[in-house]
């Protein structure tokens, strides 16, 4: 069984490594509003996405901290950046096909390309008004997991495709 397959919908983990409480806040509450039935797991740098993805310390117990169908980065985080957990993530076999997206509010250009390099599936812009992360969850759960919506037990997603 691939490690990262849900067992159902309501297995289905989002990890989400950032290091700003507020954005963690915002972001659960777009998760919510957006109806998604996504769990959220959050960390606060590269370094525990790390420890998380490898089960190691306190992230050994998978019933309290399952592996993810989709993760989050951000890039400017203590510890390890974003940028340094990409790395590590897509050197493990079992998480080159896991789809991990930048998520950030660096709009540098070496950024961009270092993160594209790396492996990410895909580079977001946060947005500067909290409302938007609705649109933007609705639009990253139909791109990278749309079979976790195609289920009769979970039709009240409210996902709308653009």
């Amino acid at each position: 069984m691939n490690p990262t397959t849900p067992q159902s919908v309501g297995d289905a983990c989002i990890l989400y490594a950032e290091d700003e409480e507020h954005d963690i806040f915002f972001f659960r509450r777009a998760l919510r509003l957006s109806g998604s039935p996504c769990i959220l797991s959050a960390v606060p740098d590269g370094e525990k996405v790390i420890e998380y993805l490898a089960g190691d310390g306190a992230f050994a117990d998978r019933s309290q901290y399952p592996l993810p169908v989709l993760i989050l980065l951000d890039i400017n985080m203590p510890k390890k950046s974003g940028l340094e957990a990409l790395q590590w993530i897509r050197q493990q076999p079992d998480f080159k096909t896991l789809p991990v997206l930048m998520f950030t509010s660096s709009t540098r250009e070496e950024d961009m390309n270092s993160a594209r390099q790396l492996g990410a599936d895909e580079y977001l812009l946060k947005p500067s008004d909290p409302l938007e992360l609705t649109e933007i969850i609705r639009k990253f759960h139909g791109r990278w997991l749309p079979h976790l919506f195609n289920s009769p037990e979970h039709r009240s997603f409210n996902y709308q495709q653009s």
